[in-house]
């Protein structure tokens, strides 16, 4: 009697772990959804003002690159919702797959992103302080520096995200490996979900705004 007490008082306690870790992780997606949404706030401000400078600069960006970095990152979603749903369910072999394959979506968007993407635009000189960037400056078309201002801003504070992303997910996987998580303790790997999950919402909306501007 006295052993079945224990074990539902250590079940107790790591649900109650794992409701103040989720919590704390919303706050946490809260204060980055207000970041963001502070410079959303801002590009529709000044897309507003140079609604035709921007939908100019639109164009140096690559629609398919865009689109196979969306499809890439929804994907990833979908894996790290399967890590979430294998761990709650003991499935230890499907877990590592499946943050094995997150974790591979998500590094396959920063090199598209950063070695392939960037590049091209730094090649251009389409970045601040670049020759082009500072020629659309002289020429008066400063909504197109604009926009390429809030292009490496927006697209790099979210790679940084996701590179945070990737590395906590390789600390989960870790763990994983070591068989640490199971249906009665799960915690890490939904909690790390949920940031994920948000780092791919961010991309949903940033993908049509400067990839689809009308």
């Amino acid at each position: 009697m006295e052993q079945v007490l224990k074990s539902h008082h250590e079940v107790e306690e790591k649900h109650a772990g794992l409701e103040g870790a989720k919590m704390g992780m919303w706050l946490f997606l809260f204060t980055e959804l207000l970041l963001f949404g502070g410079l959303f706030a801002a590009y529709a401000v000044f897309h507003t003002v140079y609604s035709k400078d921007f939908e100019i600069a639109h164009h140096h960006l690559d629609r398919v690159i865009g689109f196979i970095n969306t499809l890439v990152l929804i994907t990833s979603s979908l894996t790290m919702a399967l890590a979430v749903w294998s761990a709650q369910t003991n499935r230890r072999g499907l877990l590592n797959l499946f943050l094995f394959l997150t974790i591979l979506l998500g590094t396959t968007f920063l090199v598209v992103k950063l070695a392939v993407e960037w590049p091209v635009k730094f090649a251009e000189g389409l970045y601040p302080g670049g020759k082009e960037f500072n020629h659309l400056l002289q020429e008066g078309h400063k909504g197109q520096a604009i926009f390429f201002s809030l292009y490496f801003m927006l697209t790099g504070l979210h790679g940084l995200h996701v590179l945070v992303g990737v590395i906590v997910l390789l600390g989960i996987l870790f763990l994983a490996l070591r068989n640490t998580f199971s249906s009665e303790y799960y915690g890490p790997v939904e909690v790390s979900g949920l940031y994920w999950h948000l780092v791919d919402l961010i991309w949903i909306y940033l993908f049509p705004l400067f990839y689809l501007i009308k």
